[in-house]
Order: C-alpha cells, then structure tokens, then sequence
C-alpha cells in the first residue's frame, strides 16, 4: 500500500486527507482518508489522472455517486460526498473494516452451505432495494461485496449501475457487454434490455463459486466466457459437493436459469427461499462423509442470521442459523470431520471372512467328485464338436443357394412377392427467409442464393443491425424438405463472430419459440466456418437461426453488424 507522509500529505477538497491508498482498479484509485470536519475514517475513491479528461468516464462517475447516494441500506456501502478536485472525479464512502469475498475466496477456496446462505442473504436484499430504487448494478461479482470481521455483508461498486425506466443516456456502448464476463447474465451477453433478475443471475454465479470453488463457466477468452452460459447448463452442484442441501443447489440452478422468468422474481423472494433453505435439515448421506483432502477442510463458518441488517425482528424465523455462535471472518474453524461408520457393539476391528481348518470329520472329499466332473466334461466336449460339425455343413449348403422346395431365392414368403424398392430419399424442396419479429421475410429474395451450387460467392444476408444480438431473437433462413426425413443440415456461416442455433418442425411456426428446443447446442465461433447439424427425428422444415451477427464493412458506422449464411444443402 502507497503510505502518505506528514510532510507530503494530500487534503482534498479541504476537507478529506489522504493516508494511505488502499487499492486501484480499471477507473479509479481508493484511499484511506481523514474526515478533516467530522472526524472520521473514509474511503475516497478518486478517478485516474489518464481518465480525468475524459468527459464520459468523468460523468459516469459522478452519476455513480448519484445513484448510491439515493439508496439508504445496511448492505449497501454508503456514499457520503462528491466533489471534484484538480480536474478529477473524487467520491468519498463508508469505510468498510473488512475484506471482499474475493479476498475470502481465494484463501478459503469453498465456503460452507450456511454462510454461503447467509451471504446470499444479504446480498439478495441489497440489489432488492437498489431494484426498488430503479436500478440494476449490473457487476455483481465477489470483488464487489464486502465481509466484516463481525458478519455483516455489503455490496459495493455502482459503477456501472443503469436505471430501470430512466430515458437518460447511461453512457455505455449498446455494442458492448458491460460486466464482468465470469459473472455476466444470458441478457446480457445477448444485448437484451435488463431488468433486477440479471443481478439476481449474477449473484447466483457467486454462490455456485463459493460452493463448488469455481465458476460454472470459464473460457480461454472473456468472449468464450461470455457465450458458454448460452451453449450449456452449470455442472449439478451435486456432482461437485455431495453434501450442498438438495434445497440450496435446486434454488442455484433456477438463479442460473438462461430464462429469466424460472428465476425468482426479486431479491426479496430470493431472501425468503434461502430463509427456507436454511431451515432445512442437514444432508444425510448413506455411508461415511469423507471430504477432499487439504484445504478444503478448512470452511469458514456463518455469522447468525440476526446480522443480517433490514430484516423486521417480527419477521426472523428461528433456523439452524441463528442457533449457532457466529465467529469472525478471519478465525475459520475447521469444516466438518470425515464421519467413520461403527459396529452397534462398538467393535471397529475389520470384519474379514473367518479362514481356519474344519475337524476331520467334517472335511470334504474331493477325488471322486473331480473324476465324475471330469468325465462329463469330456463328453459334453465330443457332443458340442459334433454339433459344430452338423451345423456347419447346413451353413455351407445354404451358402450354395439351396432354399425350401416350393419357395423363390428372393422370399421365403410366397413365389408371387415382389423386391422391396429402397426409399426416395429427401430432397431440399424450398429456402426461405425468416424473421418473425420483423416483416417475416428479411432479404428473402436473396434466399435461394444461399443454396449449395459449390460457388461460395452466392450466399444469404440479413440487412445491417445496431447491435449484433439485433435486439431481437434472431433472424436465419427455413429450409423445407420434400418429405420429413432424417439426416445432416450442413451450412457455412460467413459472418464472424457468430452464434446460430438449428431448429425442425413439421411447420413453420409463426414464432421462435414455436419451434421448440434447438435439435443441437448451439454453434458459436470467433471465425467464420461450416456448421453441420444431424436430425435424428424426421422432420420437413429446418430453421437456421443466427442469434449473433458479426461487423460487416459493407454496412454503416451507425448499423456496422449483418448476417451471411450459404452453401446450404441436405444430406440424408
């Protein structure tokens, strides 16, 4: 940490003097101050000399201030003053004596089910008031929520907060996904407007960390990060952490629901169902428990429920939770001990099969038996060479072409049958574009230029977007068969980066969803490529649905994205 001496001491605003700088991020640095005029200890978080002369960075910081200063919460790091001084950016706040779950995290690793609850909690009714307040954060992350030695847990970083029904410009690129890609929710990733339950994704993002020591979704860059919550669902928790309450890693997993609607509808709702989960009974399993090795026997135990602040005391319910003595983030008692299953007598000696010798008039004879054994098996031995004999001549004769009398080589079921024709397999009848939630056919002119003629110059496209998630579910190309038919869909997709989804129907639904899951996981690429897609299930129409669309320098700086799909053809 930057020590600051007397002699060289910053006072800002005349009022804040700056001790010691406490950390620094992409934006901004944070001090520890001196509240000159009352007196106290704060945290003065100050914008970055290189960013200062930036007029958009400059009032987004100052708006975060703004919109924190509207939420009065306990689990909420109050904002207190802002000001500017020397051309930045300064916002002063509560000082919060702690450190973040980031911190705790990559120490401890894996946190226990009740303090993992219990931050949830906290966390849950903090985005609950800023949501009622009109805003998402839209950056809930580990880095971004505060521990103290006694318990209490506080969300922190507003930075990057957009209001709700607010018309105002908030400052961000509508191309660009803003968050952090590890703790992004599927609306965000796809360009879609937000509301309080992509925070609620997001947090529930951390809490499968803090259970099963990773995130569910990492990739090689921030993009794969990114787009891997739309390819696939998180790992069961159960897979990872046997002993995680069945109650907790079903609410988990329907936080992290790709639909936003199969999540809980607000913060406080998630507060009640954590509340339940609580009350739960411990996971008993059959056997003994026996957790990894080394440091994950280490877990850092809650803080009693009754420190969760903005909870009405007539509303606390009496769980597991607030029986337990709540000791400090930084004294971790140990986790719980592998149990060891034992005799109802008590006993713990192994229990291994009993090898002694039996008295002589009980031992078994076993001579003549092996002799009677012997000779049946020999005779079984001549009879099974003879079959095999028999049976092979009868082979060899069939072979030869010898068939029943009164029977035709070609059937055994009557001289007049005729030879089954083989089936006309299907063919690519039509193509047509598809854009239910536009004018219904976008380009659909250019359509049968995206059919496969070996010439890749033919091709589809979609006209210029905004955004490359378009703002809507997708736009891509119906591919009618002359008969429903199995088989492979092979296509190349020449815009990039992209994400296209396959879907069949027996129709063609007027809407997306109509069309119902997707035949494969979706096909995503930084590159353009060839995407081949089997159908398993006979069907007569296919929909290749672009959900991503990449820049295009035949479009406008204004609507720089469009879509490019050729060479399609079907396979049976």
């Amino acid at each position: 940490m930057t020590e600051v001496t007397s002699e060289e001491a910053t006072v800002l605003a005349n009022r804040y003097r700056l001790e010691r700088r406490l950390g620094h991020g992409g934006m901004s640095e944070v001090w520890l101050a001196t509240d000159l005029a009352l007196d106290r200890r704060v945290a003065v978080k100050w914008l970055k000399p290189t960013l200062a002369t930036d007029p958009v960075v400059a009032e987004r910081f100052r708006r975060e201030a703004i919109a924190v200063a509207r939420l009065n919460h306990p689990n909420i790091v109050a904002v207190h003053d802002a000001f500017e001084h020397d051309g930045r950016q300064a916002v002063v706040m509560q000082l919060v004596d702690g450190k973040s779950l980031r911190q705790l995290l990559d120490v401890q690793i894996r946190l226990s089910p009740e303090l993992t609850i219990h931050i949830g909690s906290c966390v849950a009714v903090a985005l609950d008031a800023a949501h009622r307040a009109g805003f998402v954060h839209r950056d809930v992350k580990p880095g971004n929520i505060m521990l103290t030695a006694d318990g209490r847990v506080m969300l922190t970083d507003f930075g990057i907060a957009k209001g709700l029904d607010t018309v105002e410009d908030d400052l961000t690129s509508p191309n660009i996904m803003m968050g952090t890609a590890k703790y992004l929710s599927p609306e965000q990733v796809r360009g879609r407007k937000l509301d309080g339950r992509a925070d609620l994704y997001s947090l529930g993002l951390v809490l499968y960390e803090c259970l099963a020591g990773r995130v569910p979704f990492l990739g090689e860059t921030d993009a794969d990060t990114a787009l891997a919550r739309l390819q696939r669902d998180p790992t069961d928790l159960t897979r990872l952490r046997p002993t995680v309450p069945r109650g907790l890693v079903v609410l988990i997993h329907r936080l992290l629901s790709r639909n936003p609607n199969q999540r809980p509808a607000t913060g406080a709702d998630l507060r009640s169902e954590l509340a339940v989960v609580a009350a739960e009974p411990p996971v008993d399993l059959d056997g003994p428990t026996i957790e990894p090795p080394g440091r994950f026997h280490s877990e850092v135990r809650p803080a009693g429920r009754d420190l969760v602040p903005g909870e009405p005391e007539t509303t606390r319910r009496q769980t597991s939770i607030e029986r337990q003595t709540p000791p400090t983030i930084e004294q971790p008692v140990t986790g719980r001990e592998p149990k060891i299953a034992a005799r109802p007598d008590g006993d713990h000696t192994p229990s291994r099969p009993i090898r002694a010798k039996p008295g002589r008039g009980l031992q078994q004879r076993w001579l003549p038996s092996a002799i009677v054994v012997g000779v049946l098996l020999l005779v079984a031995a001549i009879v099974a060479v003879l079959l095999w004999v028999m049976l092979g001549t009868d082979n060899d004769t069939a072979s030869q072409g010898t068939v029943p009398v009164g029977e035709s080589p070609a059937t055994t079921g009557g001289t007049d049958a005729a030879p089954a024709e083989p089936p006309v397999p299907a063919t690519v009848n039509a193509i047509a574009a598809y854009d239910p939630a536009g004018s219904g056919g976008e380009n659909d002119g250019q359509a049968a230029s995206a059919l496969a003629d070996g010439n890749t110059a033919t091709e589809w496209q979609t006209v210029c977007y905004a955004s490359p998630f378009m703002n809507k579910p997708g736009v891509g190309l119906v591919v009618t068969l002359d008969q429903p038919s199995t088989g492979t869909v092979e296509f190349e997709v020449l815009s990039a980066p992209y994400q296209v989804e396959v879907f069949t129907s027996d129709d063609v639904p007027a809407q997306i969803d109509g069309w119902g899951p997707p035949v494969a996981e979706r096909s995503f690429a930084a590159e353009p490529g060839e995407v081949r897609v089997r159908l398993d299930e006979g069907a007569q129409h296919v929909l290749i649905l672009l959900r991503e669309l990449g820049p295009d320098q035949g479009c406008t700086a204004t609507n720089p994205y469009r879509g490019r799909i050729g060479e399609v053809s079907f396979v049976p």
